[in-house]
């Protein structure tokens, strides 16, 4: 599908978040008064539009690279890196980590651009702009600024809360913000600026008022646990809230899911009907950062993308393969089975099987299309498939290396079925709720799977996400809201996780029906420790070095 319309005057837009870029070594450094702050700028709605597009991809690029799914799903255990993702795969994550210090800064570079949209806005638009524009355009905004936030909170805890990165130059004392302030601010944020949101897109891939009331289920979810201190109750009034406003979505809104789930990363998906939310990412040569460099990372060899496979040393764990139905354990040693969940094809390459949408350019000059390898020793790899595409010829020539145009899903309609039914079990031991499981089975079933006739369970519905959004940098932030109100149960996971790799076997080639998984020999790593200690994410060393002020403990930012 293609994006022209949210990207006019992208080029025009491009100083400001390079100059945003270069000077972000410190979050709390001023914005870059020399980006679009002219009056002539703002003067009609079309120029609104343009001046927020940037805040759906280029401020997220950093975080979009390796960052996304090294915090979002190294670090929670669905899958191995053997290189540069190592340390969060082995909950090792330091100061000096690498996707820590790009998270970081990205979140606050989204802060920062979105703070400079809302105040050049207010200053320069002309009396040309409606006022259903403007209003719009500090809404996109405010949502992305929120979310930012919402990353933040949940990977480093206390944080500071910065509206005005132009009174930043001449204050000092800026502290970090307790967690719940800044969950208090996230939430009241989302719920003002949806009424600014237009129920229908106002162009392809824009968020709407439904994007940010499913937000608001996302993060009221999330917060229900925090008040809880590890008790394991979660606050009812939360749950209540996370329930209603994932059902508005459901029934309200035009999102609709894909009847197939392997569709929702066949190109071109972009701004399907279940995309509630999506970075908008460009083919753009010659331009770092407008387009998705993630799936560089992704590819597994350079004959099936455009010479950039750097994606042989990932992998998923043998703790991820054991979720996917169809697959069972026998013994400490061996998982066998089937693929029974059509995700697991759609979200690791599996060995023997066809993947007609993408070609391999081989030596002899023949481009015939995917059979996934298999190797006869230890270290065939279930490799990372979601994202990733393949080559410029499989996509109409719209990539090259390190240049990708398929957009990031940032939420799913599918994640509002699921938060609805987590909503409506609360802090019950299971639930049979009708809708609930009308819900959980138009997710579960779509995959492939029988209807789910049981209670509902945490622990069903916890494995249900983890295998919907693998790969999608989600599992972490699961973990993290289950610590908010259970941190016993979520060290448990953690730490009974085997982030192990494995050798997974055919039982013919090609088209098998069936695999062996055996536990790599020479691969001594296989589990972690988890603890109140190592938990929460460092703050970079940079910032604390540059910003000594987030050595100083946490204040309210309502009572400051």
């Amino acid at each position: 599908m293609k994006k022209s319309t949210l990207n006019i005057y992208h080029g025009a837009l491009l100083l400001s978040v390079f100059l945003l870029a270069a000077c972000s070594k410190e979050f709390l450094r001023r914005p870059p008064k020399d980006a679009i702050v002219d009056a002539g700028f703002y003067k009609t709605d079309d120029q609104l539009m343009a001046a927020t597009a940037l805040l759906y991809s280029k401020v997220w690029s950093d975080y979009n690279g390796r960052s996304a799914i090294s915090i979002g799903d190294f670090r929670a255990g669905t899958a191995y890196s053997g290189w540069n993702d190592k340390e969060n795969v082995e909950f090792n994550t330091t100061a000096n980590t690498t996707a820590n210090g790009a998270s970081w800064r990205s979140f606050f570079i989204v802060i920062g651009q979105s703070n400079l949209t809302i105040s050049n806005i207010n200053k320069y638009a002309g009396p040309e702009v409606s006022a259903a524009a403007k209003r719009m355009a500090i809404a996109e905004a405010r949502f992305m600024r929120a979310l930012a936030y919402r990353y933040l909170v949940m990977n480093w805890g206390e944080v500071p809360v910065i509206e005005d990165n132009l009174k930043l130059i001449s204050d000092t004392s800026l502290r970090k913000n307790t967690v719940e302030s800044v969950w208090k601010f996230v939430i009241s944020e989302m719920r003002a600026l949806s009424e600014d949101l237009p129920e229908v897109p106002a162009r392809e891939g824009r968020i709407t008022k439904w994007t940010a009331e499913g937000m608001l289920a996302r993060f009221y979810l999330t917060r229900a646990g925090l008040g809880a201190n590890g008790s394991g109750a979660r606050n009812q009034s939360d749950l209540d809230s996370a329930k209603y406003f994932s059902q508005r979505v459901i029934t309200k809104s035009k999102y609709s899911l894909l009847r197939s789930y392997y569709d929702l990363f066949l190109f071109p998906y972009d701004n399907n009907a279940e995309s509630m939310f999506s970075l908008q990412w460009v083919y753009a040569p010659g331009d770092w950062g407008a387009s998705n460099a993630a799936p560089s990372d992704l590819n597994y060899d350079s004959k099936m993308c455009n010479g950039d496979g750097w994606g042989g040393d990932k992998s998923a764990t043998w703790w991820m393969i054991s979720k996917y139905e169809g697959f069972v354990n026998s013994g400490d040693t061996l998982i066998s089975g089937r693929t029974l969940d059509q995700r697991l094809k759609a979200t690791f390459f599996m060995p023997g099987a066809y993947y007609p949408e993408i070609t391999q350019k081989l030596a002899d000059g023949t481009t015939p299309k995917l059979i996934y390898p298999y190797n006869t020793g230890d270290n065939n790899f279930l490799c990372i498939k979601k994202y990733v595409t393949g080559r410029a010829a499989d996509v109409g020539g719209q990539s090259a290396q390190q240049n990708y145009g398929n957009d990031t899903y940032m939420m799913r309609l599918s994640e509002m079925y699921l938060i609805y039914a987590e909503a409506v079990l609360g802090n019950s031991a299971s639930t049979t709720d009708a809708t609930a499981l009308e819900y959980f089975n138009a997710v579960h079933t779509r995959a492939g799977l029988p209807r789910f006739e049981d209670p509902l369970t945490a622990d069903v519905i916890f494995n249900e996400r983890i295998v919907e959004f693998a790969m999608e940098g989600m599992a972490w932030y699961d973990l993290v809201s289950l610590h908010y109100y259970n941190k016993a149960k979520a060290y448990a996971i953690l730490n009974s996780q085997d982030r192990g790799l494995f050798a997974t076997a055919p039982d013919k080639m090609p088209d098998p029906t069936s695999w062996k998984c055996v536990k790599t020999s020479w691969a001594s790593f296989r589990k972690i420790i988890a603890n109140d200690g190592n938990f929460l994410i460092p703050i970079p060393a940079a910032e604390l070095s540059q910003a000594p002020n987030l050595k100083k403990p946490a204040v309210d930012y309502y009572n400051k």
